[in-house]
This record gives structure tokens, sequence and C-alpha cells, in this order.
């Protein structure tokens, strides 16, 4: 049912336009945000999981190799020191 009355027809037609209005500022803001969270965030180096994983092993396997290594020194200096 229409109203007859052109004042509350215009406010309506207001209200209509301010929301779709506002409705695409809530969008652009929003693509505004990403855009600015992809550029935050690109720039960093971040690694997955199995590369973290992997380097955590190599890194493990490394000290093994190192203590082992500590260990001969040592005996080979106590031969020496003799």
């Amino acid at each position: 049912m229409q109203s007859e009355n052109p004042l509350i027809a215009d406010f309506v037609k207001l209200a209509n336009a301010a929301a779709g209005t506002l409705a695409g500022m809530t969008r652009e803001a929003r693509e505004g945000a990403r855009e600015r969270v992809k550029e935050t965030f690109g720039g960093l180096d971040f690694v997955s999981r199995e590369e973290f994983e992997a380097v955590k092993e190599m890194a493990s396997r490394a000290r093994e190799e190192s203590a082992k290594l500590e260990a001969r020194v040592a005996e080979l200096e106590a031969k020496l020191s003799k």
C-alpha cells in the first residue's frame, strides 16, 4: 500500500538511498582493510609447518653431530697430552 503523501515517499526514497550508501561504504571499508592486511603481511616470510619441522630435524641432527665431534676432539686431545 503506497502512501499518497509525497513527503513520506521522499523520506522512504532518502532512507533507501542512505541504506544503499551505507552498504557500499561498509563493503568498501572491508575491501580496504583486507588490502591493508595483505600489504602488511605480504612482506613477511612465513614458513609452512613442513618446512619448520624439516629445519627443526636438521638442527637436531647438527646438534648430535656436534656433540659427537666434541667428544672425538676431547679424546684426541687426551691422547696427545699423554
